[in-house]
C-alpha cells in the first residue's frame, strides 16, 4: 500500500474539495437514524479533511492512516478546527489495537490500494470484528469501467507557485488494475525545486466479488450505489458505494 510520502505535502492542493461534501452527504443519508454522537472510524483518513467533517457533524471520530506525514497534517487541521479527533498510525489490515465502533468509513477508493482479494477480504473481516452489533460500514471503490476504460491514458498536470506535478495513469497486468505515475517538483526553502517520483497501484474487482467477500466476512445486509447518488450502478458508473450492516 502507498504511504504518500511526498504526496502528503501537496495532496490537499490537488484534491477536489467538493468531493468531501459529497462523501459527507452520502454518509449522513445512509448512517442509521440518530447516529450522531456515535463512534466513527475513518480508515485511510489521509490529511483529515473528511474526519473533520464528521467531527463537525457530531460524531466521535477516530482516523487511521499508514502515513504519519498525512496524520501530522490531519492533527494540525483538527486543532485549527477546534475538534477532538483521535488520529492513529496503522494498517487497515490489522485493527487489533482499536476498540469497537458504531460506524466505519473508507472513502476516496482507498481500498483499491490493497494488493489482492485476500487483503480485501482480510480488511472486511477486520472491520466486521471492530463494528458494534448493528453497525454500518460504508466504502467506495473504482468501478471496473473506471479502471478499464477511463483511467488508462489519463494525464493530469498541475502548476502552482510552490509546486508542480505530472500525473499519468496506465493499465496494469492484473484485471481491472492501474498504475499512477506521479512526478512532483516541490519548492524548497532556498527557492530551488526538488523532484520526487512516486508510483501508486490500484485494483478493483467485479461487483459480485465484493459481495462475496463482504458475506464471507459476516456482513448480511449489503446495498450498492453509484457515483454519490442513491441509484444502482450502471455500465458506465465510475465509483461504486457499498453500505454494509452488521
Amino acid at each position: 500500500m502507498a504511504t504518500y510520502e511526498t504526496f502528503a505535502s501537496v495532496y490537499d492542493a490537488v484534491m477536489d474539495d467538493s468531493l468531501y461534501d459529497k462523501w459527507t452527504d452520502f454518509s449522513l443519508r445512509h448512517f442509521p437514524q440518530k447516529a450522531k454522537g456515535k463512534r466513527l472510524l475513518e480508515l485511510a483518513c489521509g490529511t483529515g479533511i473528511q474526519s473533520l467533517r464528521f467531527a463537525q457533524a457530531g460524531f466521535q471520530v477516530t482516523g487511521l492512516d499508514l502515513s504519519r506525514e498525512m496524520l501530522d497534517l490531519a492533527q494540525k487541521r483538527a486543532q485549527a478546527g477546534k475538534q477532538s479527533i483521535d488520529f492513529v498510525a496503522g494498517n487497515m489490515l490489522d485493527l487489533s489495537g482499536l476498540d469497537t465502533f458504531d460506524l466505519v468509513t473508507c472513502y476516496s477508493d482507498s481500498l483499491c490500494y490493497l494488493a489482492d482479494e485476500v487483503e480485501m477480504g482480510d480488511t472486511f473481516a477486520q472491520v466486521y470484528d471492530h463494528l458494534a452489533e448493528g453497525g454500518t460500514f460504508i466504502f467506495d471503490v473504482h468501478s471496473t469501467y473506471q479502471t478499464d476504460e477511463v483511467f488508462p491514458g489519463y494525464s493530469y498536470h498541475e502548476n502552482a507557485e510552490d509546486f508542480a506535478m505530472v500525473w499519468d495513469t496506465y493499465a496494469d497486468e492484473p484485471p481491472h488494475s492501474i498504475v499512477h505515475e506521479l512526478t512532483f517538483f516541490i519548492k524548497e526553502a532556498d527557492g530551488r525545486f526538488s523532484r520526487y517520483d512516486e508510483v501508486h497501484e490500484e485494483r478493483t474487482y467485479e461487483l459480485l466479488t465484493y459481495d462475496i467477500l463482504l458475506e464471507q466476512a459476516g456482513f448480511r445486509d449489503v446495498k450498492v450505489y453509484a457515483d454519490f447518488e442513491d441509484k444502482e450502478p450502471t455500465e458506465t458508473s465510475a465509483r461504486w458505494f457499498f453500505v454494509a450492516k452488521k
